[in-house]
């Protein structure tokens, strides 16, 4: 039997999660001194509640390798003899070398052991490694090995499209999970910034002013990127403010030809304690490893409006 783990920066819902029997290592959230399990002892409403009223910012702690064996000893006392743990990128936590710890301890107690495991940096940050995780239950429940659902999450772990938009960057950058050069755009322009992963670190790589804008480049990049052979479903998160998540669901359901699935989830207090209130992202996987960046993408929209500017001057 395939037994799937994870941490919990995940944030794939508790329906998902006792569904496939998923297997959560839980982050730290510091506040005030007093430290809580992430979705164990905080919940994601409680957590934005209360970050509304803080002075300090909150900080993490990845699970320690401990955490992770709980998991692997119990895995193996209920008959399971392959485990697949797909952890959030190496560039932003220590969480997948926890899990590294974790698995080579057992095998220093456990030398005669035939159990088999693996465990996936996804690259991936929230949900990207959600939707990794999420896949794998898919494609482990229709029927694959532990051995292709291993080469699947290595192959296609750096497809895993993010999107990612903040209200304000400040805890990001303070947390360093914004790179420095970004994070110095981020400050000195007025504008809402949209992330993504790049070598498994968050950066800026295009700029809009509004809400509305944001979701209209989400929904404009998925078009243009989309694996529609591989992306089945597609995750949508936000933090605090539920409705633009259903905003942004309702648009992509308008504007694309997307059939698949689409869930909304909130991603948990580890996740907001960097992202903050306001936050929304977007997950899928892209047809190839597209580059992005701030300035590439400046030179398509100018290109594309003087285009438009042409268009209507033609029109008159």
């Amino acid at each position: 039997m395939i037994k799937i783990m994870a941490d919990s920066t995940c944030d794939l819902s508790k329906d998902i999660i006792d569904k496939y029997n998923l297997g959560v290592a839980p982050l730290n959230i510091i506040v005030k001194g007093k430290n809580y399990r992430d979705k164990v002892d905080i919940q994601p409403d409680e957590f934005y509640k209360m970050l509304e009223s803080l002075e300090e910012s909150p900080t993490t702690s990845m699970p320690s390798p401990d955490e992770y064996l709980k998991i692997i000893n119990r895995a193996v006392e209920n008959g399971y003899t392959e485990i697949l743990c797909i952890c959030m990128s190496s560039g932003t936590s220590g969480s997948y070398q926890s899990a590294v710890i974790a698995k080579d301890y057992y095998f220093e107690n456990n030398k005669e052991s035939s159990i088999k495991i693996h465990v996936v940096d996804s690259l991936s940050m929230s949900h990207g490694s959600g939707w990794l995780i999420l896949k794998s239950a898919k494609l482990l429940e229709a029927g694959y090995s532990f051995d292709e659902l291993i080469e699947f999450n290595e192959t296609y772990k750096t497809r895993v499209k993010h999107f990612l938009c903040v209200d304000d960057l400040k805890n990001l950058i303070k947390s360093g999970r914004l790179t420095n050069a970004s994070a110095l755009i981020g400050k000195v322009l007025n504008i809402k910034p949209i992330m993504s992963m790049r070598k498994g670190k968050g950066a800026i790589v295009a700029k809009v002013r509004g809400r509305n804008r944001v979701s209209k480049f989400y929904v404009e990049e998925f078009i243009r990127r989309v694996d529609d052979k591989i992306t089945d479903f597609i995750i949508i998160g936000y933090t605090s403010n539920i409705k633009i998540a259903n905003d942004l669901l309702s648009k992509i359901k308008k504007e694309t030809y997307f059939k698949g699935e689409i869930y909304v989830m909130q991603m948990g207090a580890a996740v907001g304690t960097h992202v903050g209130s306001g936050g929304l992202s977007m997950f899928f996987v892209e047809k190839r490893h597209l580059k992005d960046g701030l300035v590439k993408n400046e030179i398509r929209f100018l290109k594309e409006k003087r285009k438009n500017i042409i268009k209507n001057i033609r029109g008159v």
